[in-house]
């Protein structure tokens, strides 16, 4: 295996980039879907584990799935 060359590199930078952006984005979809339930939470109640149950399910999902990682773990899925 070679030394990359320089349109590799730059291709590998972009394709970096881009999974940083879109994970982040993720996280602040994440925030948001938190921002919601804690308002569900409060503005229901007593009620609050039947009727946020969707936003509850929701913002579990996205916590497990969404989680920001370091360079070190994208460069080795982009190996």
């Amino acid at each position: 295996m070679g030394k990359p060359t320089l349109d590799e590199m730059r291709q590998f930078q972009a394709d970096r980039e881009l999974w940083v952006r879109e994970s982040w984005v993720k996280l602040m979809e994440t925030r948001l879907v938190k921002v919601e339930l804690k308002k569900c939470y409060l503005g229901e109640g007593v009620n609050q584990l039947e009727h946020c149950k969707e936003l509850r399910d929701r913002y579990y999902t996205m916590l497990r799935d969404n989680r920001l990682r370091g360079f070190k773990v994208v460069d080795d899925i982009f190996d």
